[in-house]
């Protein structure tokens, strides 16, 4: 599994989500999925359906990086378990949670009828399938996992180091060793608080490299810093 993949889905509220989509979500510290969504969609109708009544509901989350490179999909997510409808005293928690990622007031209807309404996913099961391969995780390792420091700023980080420093990315692959399909071009391709991870193409196969920093990662300052230490062993 990706190292900090689940410390990354604490975060996954902060994407754009389509239409039908919640418009923001959190995990809860026992490592619940709190969604909010239109009063009017599917999932909310077939909530206040159920009522107390076990209903049973996946969310399904897709990894997609955000540089140009092929095969973009960086993994995906499955997490199933039974949808309620959050009321009475947890409401104002949970809006504490999902405030947290992002202003939420008016959608809950604090000042006025709400339009959306807030559902909880009691975790059961837990799949993931990414660059590092498949696995099934116990709900236990959502419920501790933090939120990535780096997950607010990865999108334009990969981006700058794409557009700005694709030739010192392209120098990383100095450190591999000797490669018979030595990568013409490199482009990062995923990174979090503890390494950076670059696809190499060129004449042979397309390949991922994995170059993990001395140390975790807790800011952008300490990031600058690891990443001049890989550009400067890769230079030496």
């Amino acid at each position: 599994m990706l190292p900090g993949a689940f410390d990354q889905v604490r975060s996954l509220d902060q994407a754009e989500f389509g239409a039908g989509m919640p418009a923001a979500r959190t995990v809860t510290p026992d490592g619940d999925v709190i969604l909010l969504v239109s009063g009017e969609s599917a999932a909310a109708r077939a909530a206040a359906y159920a009522q107390d009544d076990d209903l049973t509901a996946v969310i399904e989350i897709t990894d997609v990086a955000p540089v140009s490179v092929p095969h973009r999909i960086r993994g995906r997510a499955r997490l199933a378990g039974w949808l309620t409808q959050v009321r009475g005293d947890d409401r104002a928690a949970c809006a504490a949670l999902l405030a947290e990622r992002r202003p939420v007031g008016e959608l809950l209807g604090l000042h006025g009828r709400p339009s959306f309404v807030m559902l909880r996913l009691e975790v059961g099961e837990i799949s993931v399938d990414d660059l590092w391969g498949a696995e099934h995780v116990d709900p236990e390792e959502l419920a501790a996992a933090e939120p990535d420091p780096m997950v607010n700023h990865e999108t334009e980080l990969l981006q700058h180091l794409a557009a700005a420093h694709r030739d010192r990315i392209a120098d990383l692959c100095a450190l591999l060793g000797p490669r018979e399909s030595a990568g013409t071009t490199a482009v990062p391709l995923a990174l979090d608080r503890l390494g950076l991870r670059v696809r190499f193409t060129g004449d042979g196969s397309p390949f991922d490299a994995r170059f993990d920093f001395p140390a975790p990662v807790r800011d952008v300052c300490e990031l600058r810093r690891a990443m001049h230490t890989l550009f400067a062993a890769a230079g030496g």
